[in-house]
């Protein structure tokens, strides 16, 4: 379904902002329409965007998950850094 990327966009978006409740709306149109739901009843907070343009503004929204890496991964990071000073 075309609408899964958007939904999982949402999810993550939802899981990001504490507080805030987000929520999508599918215009007859085939476009994406973001709404955040405040006492009960949902304000638009986008324009009719189309899939892409959609994730990429929820993607953008919230606070962003800090990637965690492992030591053998900040190792590697490491070594990439001195081959490249060195040449």
């Amino acid at each position: 379904m075309r609408s899964t990327r958007a939904t999982a966009a949402l999810a993550r978006l939802n899981s990001r902002s504490e507080g805030h409740h987000y929520t999508m709306a599918f215009t007859g149109s085939g476009l994406f329409v973001l709404r955040e739901r405040i006492d009960g009843a949902d304000k638009p907070l986008s324009e009719n965007l189309s899939l892409d343009d959609f994730v990429r503004l929820v993607d953008s929204m919230g606070p962003k998950k800090i990637q965690r890496i492992t030591k053998s991964e900040a190792a590697f990071m490491k070594q990439l850094t001195k081959k490249d000073s060195a040449s």
